[in-house]
């Protein structure tokens, strides 16, 4: 015999509510650096400076990162449908996924293209580049700040802030790099910054790419530890043995759980299901829990195999 039982429920624990609209931020930001890439890909290609064109070219990815977030951002509220039955809450995964991939091929780009410039390098308008950077500074700076209130709650939103954030950096060091022109002429600097902007891009991205990527294969999520949920389980009474527990992220905010309990004194009702529920949502954050309930000796579940615990 076996009972199943079905529980969502929507707080604000851990990886258990909803995501919070930044609407406005996404259409600011969007708005913001896009004029920027236009003003600063102009003034890059007529100081014939590297180190513009090349954050320039980073910022328009930085436009696209956001669109992506945004539309992603929308289609986690769409409701679930007979196809799609936690609706399409997987696409904040599957846009950090995509904005982390993207954001690592644009700085290939630009290692590229600096590596050339370093070579062969090309006289620079010290003073153009600090002034157009100084503007990426604010544009970069506002729009990070616009993101700063979710960044630890939802992996999505905490793409687009770090994107920003390290563009803010990254217009920094181009002012950094322009001051050095102007007062050494040594232009071999200039190509010189955009590798370095280059490797902080890699440096901040990696760990968005690693987290998306695990979030993408079902992974159990960082801030939760299985073991902990499987002695929970365990101790429930009346619960005798615990298995097939799978717990995954369902969007960048929402966690569920599956589990098979076995009970000798068979399906202990209603209450215990809830309380259950109600009791790995305050202590998990696990939103959506799916519990069966079997008798000692049952039928094996021909997907035991390799499961845990």
């Amino acid at each position: 015999m076996a009972d199943h039982a079905h529980d969502h429920h929507h707080g604000h624990h851990g990886h258990d509510h909803a995501p919070a609209s930044f609407g406005r931020a996404f259409a600011i930001g969007i708005v913001l650096n896009t004029v920027f890439v236009v003003v600063e890909a102009g003034y890059g290609v007529a100081s014939q400076s590297m180190s513009l064109v090349a954050d320039a070219g980073h910022n328009l990815s930085d436009v696209l990162a956001l669109v992506v977030a945004w539309v992603a951002s929308r289609l986690v509220t769409r409701p679930a449908s007979a196809r799609f039955t936690y609706g399409l809450r997987g696409s904040s995964i599957l846009a950090a996924l995509f904005n982390a991939v993207f954001l690592l091929l644009a700085t290939g780009m630009i290692i590229w293209e600096a590596a050339s410039r370093l070579v062969d390098p090309t006289p620079v308008a010290g003073g153009t580049v600090m002034a157009v950077a100084g503007v990426g500074i604010l544009v970069n700076g506002v729009t990070a700040w616009l993101f700063a209130s979710g960044r630890k709650g939802d992996i999505n939103i905490r793409g687009a802030y770090l994107h920003m954030l390290a563009d803010t950096a990254v217009s920094a060091g181009v002012v950094v790099a322009g001051l050095v022109i102007l007062v050494t002429g040594f232009d071999w600097v200039d190509p010189l910054v955009s590798l370095v902007i280059a490797a902080l891009i890699v440096w901040s991205s990696w760990g968005l790419l690693r987290d998306s990527t695990v979030m993408a294969l079902s992974a159990v999520p960082q801030n939760l530890d299985p073991a902990a949920i499987a002695a929970f389980l365990t101790a429930r009474p009346g619960v005798s043995a615990l298995h097939d527990l799978h717990v995954w992220p369902v969007s960048t905010t929402e966690t569920a759980l599956t589990a098979h309990l076995v009970m000798a004194a068979g399906h202990p009702g209603n209450g215990f299901l809830v309380e259950t529920a109600e009791a790995l949502r305050h202590r998990f954050g696990i939103a959506h829990t799916t519990l069966q309930i079997e008798d000692p000796g049952g039928p094996a579940c021909p997907l035991a195999q390799g499961c845990r615990p």
